[in-house]
Formats: C-alpha cells, sequence, structure tokens
C-alpha cells in the first residue's frame, strides 16, 4: 500500500479525509497548532480521529504564526464574526497563507519519510472567502511540489469540487465519528453554533438528510 501525509485539523472535513485515505494509503497524520482560538480543541479531536484509526500522528508548532500574523482566529486577533461562513465578514478569520505554509511543510515531511503524496480537505464551500482553498492555489501549490523535491511529492485534494453536504454524506458512509470532531472557531467546550463555520455545520448536515450530533451552546 502506497504511504501519504494527510493534514488533520480534527474538523469534520479533515476527519473525513483521513478515514477515505485510510481505505488506499498508509497513513501519517500531520496537525499543525498556528495559535488559532480553537487550536486546542482543534488538536484534541485530532489525537482522538488518528487514535480511533491507530494512524501515526504529530503536532507540529507554528508560533510565529500567532506573533506575526493578523487575522481575527488567531488568539492575538479580535472577536470571531457570527453570521454564514460565506458571509464577508468571515473574511477577517482568514489566517494569511495558512494553508501554504502548512502544505510546504507537509511536502518537506513527505520527503523527508519517502513518502510521494500530501491530502488535504479543502472543499468546494472555502473558495468564495479563502483564497489558499481555491483550485488555482491548489495547482501551483502541486507545481511547487513536484518540482521542489527529489521525489515530486503530490498534493491531491480529493474534495476540492465537493460540497459540504457531500463530506457529511461521504463521512456517514465511511463510518467517521462526527460527534468526536471540532469546527468551532470560538474554540469553546460546546460548539457556539452561532459563527461561520458552525452555520455552515449545521446547514450541511441539514442538507444531507443526517441527524447532527453536535452539541451547541447556543440550543
Amino acid at each position: 500500500m502506497d504511504k501519504a501525509v494527510v493534514t488533520l485539523s480534527g474538523g469534520l472535513d479533515s476527519s473525513t479525509l483521513l478515514y477515505w485515505a485510510a481505505k488506499r494509503y498508509k497513513i501519517n497524520a500531520l496537525t499543525f497548532d498556528y495559535g488559532s482560538k480553537h487550536s486546542q480543541r482543534e488538536i484534541f479531536a485530532a489525537e482522538e480521529i488518528a487514535r480511533r484509526l491507530s494512524v501515526p500522528h504529530s503536532i507540529i508548532e507554528l508560533p510565529f504564526i500567532n506573533t506575526f500574523f493578523k487575522s481575527d482566529l488567531l488568539k492575538s486577533g479580535g472577536e470571531i464574526p457570527e453570521g454564514h461562513y460565506e458571509d464577508s465578514s468571515m473574511r477577517s478569520t482568514v489566517v494569511p497563507f495558512r494553508n501554504g505554509i502548512i502544505l510546504s511543510i507537509a511536502v518537506g515531511y513527505a520527503e523527508s519519510i519517502d513518502t510521494k503524496t500530501v491530502l488535504y480537505a479543502a472543499h468546494a464551500g472555502d473558495h468564495a472567502i479563502y483564497p489558499d482553498c481555491r483550485p488555482d492555489f491548489l495547482n501551483a501549490m502541486v507545481q511547487a511540489g513536484r518540482t521542489g523535491t527529489y521525489l515530486g511529492v503530490e498534493i491531491k485534494d480529493p474534495f476540492i469540487t465537493m460540497s459540504k453536504k457531500g463530506i457529511v454524506l461521504l463521512g456517514k458512509e465511511l463510518g467517521v465519528p462526527f460527534d468526536a470532531t471540532y469546527s468551532c472557531y470560538k474554540g469553546g467546550e460546546l460548539h457556539c453554533g452561532k459563527c461561520g463555520t458552525c452555520v455552515e455545520r449545521k446547514e450541511a448536515f441539514k442538507l444531507a438528510g443526517i441527524p447532527d450530533p453536535t452539541k451547541y451552546s447556543n440550543e
């Protein structure tokens, strides 16, 4: 079986990707702590998801992002806005070039462990707000990974054209423990139910016709 590095945040999308990849690759999962408000809850979820699949899991700390970058998603930033994921207010949660940094490290790590594939879980719903989740960005990073490594490491995103609803449906089919995943940008014990990623999570389960096991503090 071929090997792959999977970037795992502990959220619904990357957890579904990990379950999808586990059927196709021998996996090493990577989680990045870059100082977001929800980093500790995400890491806890990522550790649990990796444990359930019995895959090697490493956490890479990137404290410079919280120190030097501007974003309300970071502990050093302002309040997390509430509303739909695609609202213009959500642009304040963009961490500049976050996926570029994460994927660059994942590519270097992959080559270091003799692995030719890196997987990450950006999906079609991300495109409106996050420039480093769009197909043009992915294509550029794919080219960089191929030409910047001896192995020709390939970055792949199987969900790049998939909706959040489609990911929920796939996750249900794969047996993803949705209740163990974490998405809320505010980082509370329970999902707030009001921030963009919570609203999108609720919407995806509703559109998929699947009961949402998430506990929200506003319900």
